[in-house]
């Protein structure tokens, strides 16, 4: 059979193109491997980092920190401040529209602090301090405050979770307990609702109309240029076949890859890693201080005789000694609040008699202890297997639940008791960026059922932190948390773990990777 010449011309045309078309959209698409799945969509339901990297791509913040710790404007193109600080003019930039395509508006940026502010620690001192926060225009937000609040722009820019993602006043009238119904922001990407595959992809593509500002990029401040039209997040819980695609060439960059599989990763020269954040990732054992059997502050306490920060962090990083830092307290080393008070509660030597003494004399009555255990989340699942085995060891009966990390964020939210679903133990990792001091360490906060999970309760810990959000100046705080220390090993909001240094690994054709967590403007393929 003979063809007509334009339809072998046509055909073989095709098929010249298809290479094109394939290597053009490799080029054009980031593929990248998160930390765990992305099970919470909504920026302030959830403190969980893989959210918080999500909401950084749709959602734009009002101001930004730059590499340098430093707070500048972002959405807004300036502020006024009067009245002897008591009165902030917030001037948003002109031209800013949201993913639908209306105007971003003054009002919609209220509505969005306020839902923020209802689940952030931050955000609650804020809001204690603000007598009214309205939109005089449509381009102005003014706060008008019972008492100075120096750290605004801080609170309101924070790159910790949850952060101050600015949406429509539609979506931020939604109950703060409850899941927005859309992801519609004004930040540099857009949400791929109808590509997501639960527990196995999430898709962003570039939003064509954002706005970049004109200042270099710097962490979460400045210029967020995009040069991907689309990126992929490829869910793979298991690190072997994470660390296969990214070898291969299948995904570009793997967030947070095992320690024990870096060498492998680096040899050969195609894959490179890097340590994104040099303040590292504080590992946490949080207890539910509502329920049996960590409400009794004795047991809390009890456990520190026994407990290695070494034991915890060697689980996750292995013996390399430059992958993980011990001796740490409740604020992050190498920063101005970080002191050495009280620490000989970790690092004199370790006494299992001692702890298993005080347990029995704390009045512990054998009731059992739930530890959650993320199964596809390997850092986490870690500290957890070191945790209940330290916990069995010193005599608490440990009800081990292992489940995916998905089901640990939803668990962790019960206040009911362990026989209606709730919990007593989870461990979990926060960035050294959020425990820089009483302001963003989330942890800290101790007021009780309005405290983040685990709902710590010591009035104490809270006249301290409100001392020091009014403190005059850097000498008067670092007095004030060397105070806050020496109350936290006796409440014990939580128990530190250790600082781990987690390094990201990448193709070496990726370039510009951002300082801080994983965020996708910059990032391009050289």
């Amino acid at each position: 059979m003979r063809f007509p010449r334009r339809s072998i011309l046509a055909a073989s045309a095709t098929l010249l193109a298809a290479p094109r078309l394939a290597r053009a959209r490799r080029a054009s698409t980031l593929r990248f491997v998160p930390q765990s799945d992305l099970a919470v969509l909504d920026p302030v339901l959830t403190a969980a980092y893989v959210t918080r990297n999500h909401a950084m791509m749709v959602f734009d913040t009002l101001y930004g920190m730059d590499a340098e710790f430093r707070v500048r404007p972002q959405m807004v193109e300036g502020h006024v401040v009067e009245d002897d600080g008591r009165r902030w003019t917030l001037t948003l930039r002109p031209g800013l529209r949201w993913h639908d395509g209306a105007p971003v508006l003054a009002r919609d940026c209220v509505a969005s602090i306020r839902r923020w502010a209802a689940r952030d620690a931050l955000g609650q001192s804020l809001m204690e301090a603000t007598e009214e926060l309205s939109a005089p225009e449509d381009r102005l937000v003014r706060f008008r405050l019972k008492r100075p609040f120096p750290l605004l722009p801080a609170a309101l820019g924070k790159p910790g979770s949850p952060i101050c993602a600015m949406m429509p006043e539609r979506l931020a009238q939604t109950d703060p307990f409850k899941p927005v119904a859309e992801m519609v922001g004004s930040g540099p990407f857009r949400f791929n609702a109808g590509e997501r595959l639960a527990g196995a992809r999430v898709v962003y593509d570039r939003n064509p109309d954002y706005l970049p500002r004109e200042d270099a990029s710097s962490f979460t401040a400045g210029a967020k240029r995009v040069h991907f039209d689309r990126v992929e997040w490829q869910v793979l819980p298991d690190p072997a076949t994470a660390a296969a695609a990214l070898r291969s060439g299948e995904v570009d960059w793997w967030e947070a890859p095992g320690f024990d599989l870096l060498p492998m990763l680096e040899r050969g020269g195609e894959v490179r890693t890097t340590l994104p954040d040099p303040t590292g990732f504080i590992g946490i054992m949080r207890m539910n201080h509502l329920q049996p059997p960590f409400n009794n502050p004795a047991l809390r306490r009890a456990v520190l005789p026994a407990l290695r920060q070494s034991d915890f962090m060697a689980a996750v990083a292995g013996s390399d000694p430059g992958g993980w830092r011990e001796g740490i307290g409740f604020f992050c080393p190498g920063t101005p609040m970080a002191s050495n008070a009280d620490m000989e509660a970790l690092t004199a030597p370790r006494d299992l008699e001692a702890a298993k003494r005080a347990v029995a004399a704390s009045g512990y009555k054998g009731e059992p202890a739930v530890v959650l255990a993320p199964s596809d989340f390997p850092n986490l699942k870690a500290l957890a297997d070191v945790g209940a085995d330290l916990l069995q060891r010193i005599g608490i009966k440990v009800d081990y639940q292992a489940m995916d990390w998905g089901s640990a964020i939803q668990r962790i939210g019960k206040m009911e008791p362990v026989e209606q679903g709730g919990w007593s133990v989870y461990h979990t990792f926060w960035s050294g960026l959020d425990q820089l001091n009483p302001a963003v360490n989330a942890s800290l906060r101790a007021n009780g059922r309005a405290a983040g999970r685990g709902w710590p309760d010591s009035p104490a810990l809270e006249a301290m932190r409100e001392r020091w959000l009014q403190a005059p100046d850097e000498a008067s705080q670092a007095a004030i948390a060397v105070e806050m220390q020496r109350q936290a090993f006796q409440d014990l909001p939580y128990i530190p773990l250790g600082q781990l240094l987690q390094r990201t690994a990448f193709r070496r054709d990726i370039q510009d990777i951002p300082t801080g967590f994983a965020a996708f403007w910059s990032v391009r393929r050289g």
